[in-house]
């Protein structure tokens, strides 16, 4: 009888069965001849072993699999159950040669791979497609209705460990231009011995904030049965409680337009400056409230033009800012796991998230500049003095009649993340597997108070303020006490009778719930063949449905109508002091002021009604919530549903060139996409729209890996790629206008994806145990890529249904359409630098020290298409993308003590083209070091204590516009963090 021969072991990773294809099979031939025409392969060289823990053990089972994987692959272990090397799974994947991150309340939230943002990035959670969205400040995103994965809704202690996959192969799902990310958590066969129990307390301190908050981690797992059969439960828990402080401006606008500025008595008006509808020169003279109109004098005249002038710039909303943040979150996880028969294994995974918080956002901040007539900017502002840089950005004005405001707006926010994935790994043969994955992921992230009330000083003189004591951080002078509840800072109500507010801004009561929902069915089988030796032929299908909808309400009626009887302005407000603690602010910057009271204004309004009734004095009262109906909220109404049907077939295979051993993939990837988009248009009241749509994609890949060495290995890959479009994107929602001009303003659910091709050439010199040089060159040539213009298209080319048109509309007509489009992309291009190396050359306790390093530089050419420029593209950097790069950890493990140092860099990128403000080019961010510490000590085998620095450096989060003047938008610190804690394992 013949022996039958050993099967090699298997990187399954969950995919789908189905017949090989004909590239697959072309592929078999060529490197079956190859393989004939060459010795028996060698055994491949196996990596010396070394029993080490902590820090250490980490590294080398990282660089193990980093070592024997065929593409280009990343990996970063916990160092050991439940402690993973850093409090936030974003936080240690910017580790990651060209991975950067982006915060969000002094955490990371999202992330950059090679240049492309997180909507480029497929996550994966136990081999299952996970999306997880949560909300933040407007500054960061606010509510997450894209596809970009929020790693802050996860605690990283219930996950063992992160690989990010940046080549494509044919097994791994398709949905990335930037990387695949796989998380793993814990799994009882996993464990090196039967019962494991562990469970660690922290304590974080916040120096901003000066307040503290607990983090806590507990796992319990064990195997029975001759290991038959195992179970493993962990659960992690932590707050935070943090402040964020500093300046803002939202966007910068020119001089001409805000409206017009108040021009000097008798004064011409500023060529090519015109007072809105409604303006006359009364309401810019002494008979406007509270307003005296400066005299003609040559000084006033000049400073009138200066402002006015187009290329003279100054900020929309300057203020100063104070965000409360207040995080509980929650995570656990559970995995079962059984050998019902011989080669058969069956693993069920349940993972559950939930993040709880509230943020208090306080702003004071001057009203009138760069606004409409009709939204507060008013022709009454005086410019009684200006001073401009050499760029047009503004450096120091003062001015009268202008409207204050205190604003507050308060959120509670959750999201609930559940996922269970069953698999089923079941030995066909001794050369073949059977492996099939089920499973579902389930995002609910809830804004259910989203409230806004305001506090408001109309018409005040002497406002002041002054860049020239610092870009990012300016002295600002109000002309009365801001910290005076019941003073100048009131509510200020409609009279009764009245709608609106002569020549000033109301006070006004802002409800705005809303939510998203994001859930992925998935089912997969694949069989993995290992038809001879070195050679493995997996093929498999895939099914996918994933559902996203999003919605929001807002009420009726904004404005406050006078002070309920029972209630005072004083009464109604309170302070919040101590700001700018720490910062350096110039001298004079206010520490405090007035906000509203929203306890004391909800029960004096009643303004959680939902309902229609009188107003507080003697006026119409709309507390009613409306979503589709409200034309400001109903663009935020949408849902998409995606069905994914696909299969791939690859080939593994082992050989040599000559004396070089190759091992390598070859493969492709079919998927059918199949979409519904439904939003509403701005008829009927709200008309609700649907359109289907669907497209294919082909994506053929390959990896190569040589030895030319046993310690030098050279890699190459190359891929065809894609990214489904942005979901906002695709909402069909809109306005469209059949009356004059035929316009409309929407989504377009008819988007094709974005695609890529992509190349990786790269070297790996594992030079010592352990330690390792690498270098990687990536490209990427984007072929079609999505942006906002405007284009003129027949009704009938847009998707919308005819019934909204007129019926004497053939379809036939022309509309001009302002929407998304896929357009030309442009090409990426950079390198990776790696470096990682243990000093066991050093001498004494020189010997434990180890250094990890990794340098990314990206260069990038995207075409942005504008209506702005005639349809002309503008050719700018990637947004998201970071030109350079840069991390390192140096650390010392000893197996008792175990300290670590780390930095984390990246340049300033682009995060808008065109701005926001059509006058302004780009919106970007400003680049970022963020430096980290933490140490831990054994006391005993069982018991360790740590401690760990975060954000050392206080680092800002400097937004800012216009490429040539770097306008601050946003600059904001969230203070250091300390944690001490004790771990105990059992």
């Amino acid at each position: 009888m013949t022996a039958k021969r050993p099967r090699s072991s298997f990187a399954l990773t969950g995919r789908p069965a189905a017949l090989p294809t004909a590239v697959a099979l072309a592929a078999l031939c060529l490197v079956q001849q190859a393989a004939a025409q060459t010795a028996a392969p060698a055994e491949p060289n196996q990596l010396d072993t070394v029993v080490v823990t902590g820090l250490r053990a980490s590294l080398e089972n990282a660089l193990n699999k980093k070592r024997s994987s065929s593409g280009v692959v990343d990996v970063i272990r916990a160092e050991d159950l439940g402690k993973f090397p850093d409090t936030n799974l974003a936080e240690s994947l910017q580790r990651v040669p060209g991975v950067a991150i982006d915060r969000d309340a002094g955490e990371g939230r999202q992330i950059t791979v090679r240049g492309l943002g997180g909507g480029f990035t497929r996550t994966r959670i136990n081999g299952l497609e996970a999306m997880a969205s949560t909300g933040g400040s407007d500054a960061s995103g606010g509510n997450n209705r894209g596809r970009t994965m929020d790693f802050n809704v996860f605690a990283s202690e219930l996950f063992n460990s992160i690989t990010v996959r940046k080549t494509g192969q044919a097994e791994v799902d398709e949905g990335s231009l930037g990387a695949t990310i796989d998380l793993t958590t814990g799994r009882p066969f996993d464990l090196k011995k039967g019962f494991t129990a562990l469970a660690s307390v922290k304590g974080t301190y916040n120096d901003l904030s000066g307040k503290s908050a607990p983090r806590a981690t507990f796992l319990i797992a064990d195997t029975f049965m001759d290991k038959k059969f195992g179970a493993l439960f962990s659960a992690a828990y932590s707050k935070r409680n943090l402040f964020e402080e500093g300046f803002g401006t939202v966007r910068w606008d020119n001089g001409t337009s805000n409206g017009g500025w108040c021009p000097p008595q008798g004064a011409t008006i500023a060529t090519g400056t015109t007072l809105p509808t409604g303006s006359t020169a009364t309401t810019c003279g002494p008979t406007a409230q509270g307003i005296s109109r400066l005299p003609n004098t040559a000084e006033n005249q000049a400073n009138y033009q200066t402002a006015s002038s187009a290329n003279n710039f100054h900020p929309r909303l300057p203020r100063y800012m104070r965000l409360v943040h207040e995080q509980e979150r929650l995570g656990i996880t559970s995995s079962f796991q059984a050998r019902p028969m011989e080669g058969t294994l069956v693993t069920l995974d349940y993972l559950y998230a939930k993040l709880d918080a509230t943020r208090q956002e306080n702003y004071l901040e001057a009203m009138p500049f760069s606004r409409a007539l009709s939204s507060g900017g008013k022709p009454q502002v005086s410019v009684l003095a200006s001073e401009y840089d050499s760029n047009g950005g503004l450096l120091y004005g003062k001015y009268n009649a202008v409207d204050m405001r205190s604003e507050q707006r308060f959120d509670k926010l959750y999201t609930i993340y559940k996922q269970p994935t069953l698999t089923v790994e079941h030995d066909l043969s001794d050369t073949a597997k059977l492996t099939v994955l089920a499973g579902r992921s389930d995002s609910q992230f809830r804004n259910p108070i989203q409230t806004t009330t305001t506090l408001d000083a109309p018409n005040t003189n002497g406002y002041e303020i002054d860049f020239r004591t610092g870009s990012r951080t300016p002295l600002i002078k109000y002309g009365f006490d801001p910290l005076q509840t019941g003073g100048a800072l009131t509510i200020v109500g409609v009279p009764a009778g009245a709608t609106s507010l002569a020549n000033s801004l109301p006070s006004e009561i802002r409800i705005r719930p809303n939510g998203t929902d994001n859930r992925t069915d998935t089912l997969t089988a694949n069989i993995a063949w290992e038809f001879a030796d070195d050679m493995t032929l997996k093929a498999g299908a895939s099914y996918k449905k994933y559902g996203f909808n999003t919605f929001e309400s807002r009420r009726g009626v904004e404005t406050i109508y006078g002070v309920p009887t029972g209630s005072t302005a004083a009464s109604l407000s309170t302070t919040i002091t101590g700001i700018g603690k720490g910062q350096g602010l110039p001298a004079g910057t206010i520490t405090g002021w007035a906000v509203p009271n929203l306890d004391a204004i909800a029960s004096a309004y009643d303004i959680y009604c939902n309902c229609l009734k009188s107003g507080p004095v003697n006026g119409p009262g709309d507390y009613t919530l409306t979503s589709i109906t409200n034309g400001n909220a109903r663009g935020s109404n949408f849902a998409i549903e995606e069905v994914d049907r696909g299969w791939f077939a690859q080939l593994d295979f082992k050989t040599r060139l000559g004396d070089v051993p190759v091992r390598g993939d070859i493969g492709t990837r079919f998927v059918k996409t199949q979409v519904v988009s439904t939003g509403y248009l701005a008829t009927g009241g709200g008309t609700q729209v649907s359109v289907p749509h669907s497209y294919s994609d082909m994506l053929p890949s390959a990896n190569l890996t040589a030895e030319l060495t046993r310690n030098w290995l050279l890699r190459a890959g190359v891929a065809q790629v894609m990214t489904r479009p942005n979901l906002g994107s695709m909402n069909p929602g809109g306005s469209v206008s059949t009356t004059g001009q035929l316009n409309i303003s929407n989504g377009n659910p008819l988007l094709q994806p974005y695609r890529a091709k992509t190349l990786d050439l790269g070297t790996e010199w594992y030079f010592a145990k352990n330690s390792m040089i690498g270098a990687g060159f990536f490209y990427k040539d984007i072929s079609s890529f999505i942006t906002s213009t405007t284009i003129n298209l027949p009704f009938n080319q847009t998707g919308l249904p005819q019934s909204i048109l007129p019926t004497n509309f053939t379809g036939n007509e022309i509309f001009s359409v302002r929407s998304s489009f896929n357009t030309e992309g442009g090409k990426v291009k950079g390198l990776e630098l790696n470096y990682q190396q243990p000093f066991t050359f050093l001498p004494s306790f020189g010997k434990n020290i180890g250094l990890l390093a990794n340098y990314t530089f990206i260069k990038s050419k995207i075409k942005y298409a504008t209506s702005a420029t005639n349809n002309t593209p503008i050719e700018a950097d990637l947004i998201n993308m970071s030109p350079r790069s840069w991390n390192a950890s140096l650390y010392y493990d000893d197996g008792t003590l175990m300290l670590r140092a780390s930095v984390a860099t990246r340049s300033k990128y682009l995060q808008a083209v065109p701005a926001a403000t059509p006058t302004n080019d780009v919106d970007g961010k400003n680049g970022t070091r963020n430096v980290d510490f933490s140490a831990s000590y054994k006391l005993t085998k069982k018991f360790s204590v740590s401690l760990e620095a975060i954000n050392l450096t206080n680092q800002a989060n400097d937004l800012y516009t216009s490429s040539v003047r770097n306008s601050v938008v946003q600059n904001t610190v969230t203070g250091r963090e300390v944690m001490v804690g004790a771990r105990m394992d059992f």
